[in-house]
């Protein structure tokens, strides 16, 4: 720790890989297509077992030395697959709960407002907000609901026609 002040270089992480886990890198490193990312990790891995310091692994692999450094102590907190893959992220909260996209489809599977031929987007928007369907919502919010449950209500008019042609 010392060292660093003194302008020495930090010491090389020490990775201790077991052969299982040797193994593995090199059958990810010589299998099929993996993402760049997971297969410069491992090569960063293989290094830091060979004793090589993150900053000479850095002139070798595109990433940081604290990176490297990063990837050697996500393996030994949480092995293998920890230091090679990233965790599963949360993405975005729906904006619209089961039932408020029931009451919107209801309502676009109706009649459109008295002096219009058919709904858009702005117009559904618009109108669930002052029936009261939802609090507030988006154009974007509502175009993606309807591309999911495959409604195109802008391409046609609200016509009935009779089928005894």
């Amino acid at each position: 720790m010392f060292g660093a002040y003194l302008g020495m270089p930090p010491s090389p992480l020490q990775i201790h890989l077991s052969p299982d886990d040797h193994e593995r890198l090199q059958a990810l490193l010589s299998g099929g297509v993996q993402p760049v990312r997971t297969v410069l990790r491992a090569l960063a891995l293989l290094q830091m077992a060979q004793g090589v310091s993150a900053t000479q692994i850095a002139r070798f692999v595109p990433f940081t030395a604290q990176a490297i450094r990063r990837v050697g102590h996500r393996f030994e907190q949480g092995g293998l697959d920890g230091a090679l893959y990233d965790k599963q992220r949360p993405g975005a909260a729906t904006l619209l709960d089961q039932a408020q996209q029931q009451r919107i489809v209801a309502m676009v599977c109706s009649d459109p407002p008295a002096g219009r031929s058919r709904w858009t987007v702005r117009l559904v928007a618009e109108e669930a907000v002052k029936r009261r369907l939802v609090p507030r919502v988006g154009r974007e919010a509502i175009r993606v609901m309807l591309l999911h449950h495959d409604l195109k209500p802008w391409r046609e008019k609200n016509v009935v026609r009779s089928r005894t042609e």
